[in-house]
């Protein structure tokens, strides 16, 4: 089951400088927190490496349409199932209007309850922000492209369909040493509680236990708990002897 959601961000930089700069693939990093890397093997071809809720995954990816100041559409063509758009808009007065739209398929139990979080939307949320703080302070594209690629063929906003080709390849998906670590030191601290609780359980119940006191003379023992609201019966108080620090209490007229 696929997850599509779009986000839009209004950037104040004229629409060639925004579209320069998102077309520089591989200074993805500079703004996108979880790209760790974008290769750009040709005009059309591109290799992404990015760690996402702890979870690696890397991809080859199609762009299925460039087109200046309008447009960049794609489709993985192997490793995490994902295909989408990003379109440019001049709204005037120097400002430009980016819209993103994205679809991909979640695989494996770590990725599917990231998926339940939003975690890849919130990051694609989170990278639109610092691509505009990023564009907005350099005032400039760091290079640009102006080339084309797949144009008349309309591809509009494409999904996962698109990118069927990538689907059950797991072979480039992987659990990141963060995670890996992270489960680690959760059963450690799991199997700590545990033992902490146990141990707390014992001692408890070693208080609750019943104590036997035995009085000086042959009479029979009597069984008290050691509750701080129980009292000795008089007849087993007058039986234990007195300590030391009760005898000077007593001789000295101090409290009993």
């Amino acid at each position: 089951m696929s997850t599509k959601f779009e986000k839009s961000i209004l950037v104040n930089v004229p629409i060639s400088i925004a579209y320069n700069q998102w077309t520089q693939f591989e200074e993805f990093p500079h703004f996108m927190g979880g790209v760790t890397s974008v290769t750009q093997l040709d005009d059309e071809r591109l290799n992404w490496v990015v760690e996402i809720g702890g979870v690696r995954r890397q991809w080859d990816a199609v762009i299925l349409e460039q087109v200046p100041d309008t447009k960049v559409s794609w489709a993985a063509t192997e490793g995490a199932t994902n295909a989408g758009s990003v379109s440019f808009e001049d709204v005037g007065g120097g400002q430009t209007q980016v819209h993103l739209v994205l679809e991909y398929e979640p695989e494996g139990l770590v990725e599917k309850i990231g998926d339940k979080l939003n975690v890849v939307e919130n990051q694609a949320e989170g990278d639109l922000k610092r691509f505009k703080a990023f564009i907005e302070d350099e005032g400039y594209a760091t290079g640009a492209w102006r080339g084309s690629v797949g144009t008349g063929i309309g591809t509009g906003e494409p999904g996962v369909e698109a990118a069927a080709a990538s689907r059950g390849d797991s072979g480039k998906a992987g659990i990141s040493g963060k995670v890996a670590a992270g489960v680690g030191l959760a059963a450690a601290a799991a199997a700590v509680g545990v033992a902490a609780s146990k141990k707390k359980d014992e001692e408890a119940a070693d208080l609750d236990a019943d104590v036997t006191l035995t009085p000086v003379d042959d009479a029979a023992p009597e069984v008290y708990t050691t509750s701080e609201d129980d009292v000795l019966s008089p007849s087993t108080a007058e039986t234990l002897l007195p300590t030391d620090g009760a005898d000077k209490n007593r001789g000295t007229g101090g409290a009993p």
